[in-house]
């Protein structure tokens, strides 16, 4: 990564997009969930854009509303990117894996493999689990608080343990001397802990950037702030305002700190839902084609964020000089965002398009649109680099890459290219083999 640019991530989950109605665009193939051909089709686009990963979060259960929404999900994150791999040259893989309800050793292999596979491009998101959906599906109860974050430490360790149990001279392959692998640099780790443990060696040599690189994705909480601090080198989260996401940024880099690291080795990494499309009203127009009953549905939500009494018969009405008077922000960060756009004299049905209360900001209308809020939130500290989750695959992507690349190249705040071949090449974080030992610590291993 070039010095003092962004670095981008393309979300991937079931190859339609992040509106849940994309599966029903004209121009969208209602099999994608299971088209891969699809969905490498998209990473292509993004390694064109120079995208430094893919990230696919994973819920391994079926959601309740699927019935007309699609699963959000990918069928199999390793799957998924191992095929993605062998289409693709540059781009990073970054899967999710549960610290909760996976092995610490099937945890490394995969991940290990991946990673050679894809000549050193992949990252493992270590998050833990508590739905009690997914525990069903691993035949266990949820685990309290304490308990899931002990047991993360000691996974982490002990995969990052297995990842070096390989050692880098263990590999000789001489084929003259007929020796294959030197033991004295193949060893087991003979780890245990209080809640996992393996015995190693792990029979995968390092790839080109070692190891792995490892990934935390959630809110700023303590223990999840002490786990990414000691861990990880890059963190994705769910923010709304630059201040709130500059105080999150501080928190994890603070984290860092503590655990014996340099703060600017963990990224910061903060999400966006775009719509590109030539105008914003056309990209409302496109938004509101995709929205069905749900904007009606959010019109009371969108009154209790601003404090104000709504009625759905009022969606194409923008709010009165009264209403916007007595309007306030509430507790919910999205909501500052709300009573900007409200003030700019948009209809009730025009505010929701914008995308005031979904999970991440939403950048809706021309490249410049898109670049200047990543420009605005990079420059003033609030992120290391975003993960864009456009509204439909099939030409969001393409879209962003044409539209909105070129300009934060242009503005010098983007890189022209790739600078290396592997992920951590592309995050700028340093290179890793085994354990860290600056942060082993009192884990629990």
């Amino acid at each position: 990564m070039a010095e003092g640019t962004m670095f981008l991530g393309l979300t991937i989950t079931d190859g339609y997009g992040s509106n849940n109605e994309a599966w029903r665009r004209s121009d969208v193939d209602p099999s994608s969930y299971t088209n891969l051909d699809v969905t490498i089709r998209h990473a292509q686009a993004a390694e064109r854009g120079g995208f430094a990963f893919l990230f696919t979060p994973d819920f391994p259960a079926v959601r309740s509303d699927v019935a007309r929404s699609t699963l959000q999900n990918t069928m199999d994150p390793m799957l998924t990117l191992t095929a993605i791999a062998r289409e693709t040259e540059r781009i990073g893989l970054v899967a999710t894996g549960s610290t909760t309800f996976q092995e610490p050793f099937n945890l490394a292999r995969q991940f290990k493999a991946l990673d050679v596979i894809s000549h050193g491009r992949a990252g493992w998101n270590a998050v833990t689990t508590s739905d009690p959906y997914v525990a069903a599906n691993y035949g266990r109860p949820v685990a309290d608080r304490s308990v899931r974050y002990q047991r993360a430490h000691e996974t982490v360790q002990l995969v990052q343990a297995l990842w070096g149990s390989w050692g880098r001279a263990a590999w000789v392959k001489d084929q003259e001397s007929g020796r294959f692998i030197d033991l004295d640099h193949l060893r087991p780790i003979d780890l245990q802990g209080r809640h996992v443990a393996s015995r190693g060696p792990l029979a995968i040599p390092p790839s080109e950037q070692g190891q792995p690189v490892v990934f935390s994705a959630g809110g700023p909480s303590p223990d999840m702030l002490a786990l990414a601090g000691r861990y990880s080198s890059a963190f994705i989260t769910e923010v709304w305002t630059i201040p709130e996401a500059r105080a999150q940024r501080a928190a994890v880099r603070d984290a860092a700190q503590q655990a014996g690291r340099d703060p600017d080795e963990i990224k910061f990494v903060v999400g966006l839902m775009t719509t590109v499309a030539p105008t914003v009203r056309e990209g409302l127009d496109r938004r509101l084609s995709l929205a069905g009953e749900v904007i009606a549905q959010r019109v009371p939500q969108l009154g209790q964020m601003l404090g104000l009494r709504l009625d759905p018969s009022r969606l194409d009405e923008p709010l009165t000089g009264q209403e916007l008077a007595a309007a306030h922000t509430s507790g919910d960060p999205r909501s500052e965002t709300a009573l900007e756009v409200a003030r700019q004299g948009w209809t009730i049905r025009d505010v929701l398009a914008h995308g005031v209360i979904d999970y991440h900001p939403v950048t809706v209308g021309p490249g410049e649109v898109h670049a200047d809020h990543l420009q605005e939130w990079f420059e003033a500290g609030a992120a290391d680099g975003f993960w864009i989750s456009p509204d439909v695959y099939e030409d969001g992507v393409d879209a962003f890459v044409n539209d909105v690349v070129p300009i934060l190249r242009a503005r010098g705040i983007y890189p022209a290219g790739y600078d290396g071949q592997t992920l951590r090449d592309h995050l700028g974080v340093p290179d890793q083999y085994g354990l860290d030992p600056r942060v082993l610590g009192d884990t629990g291993t």
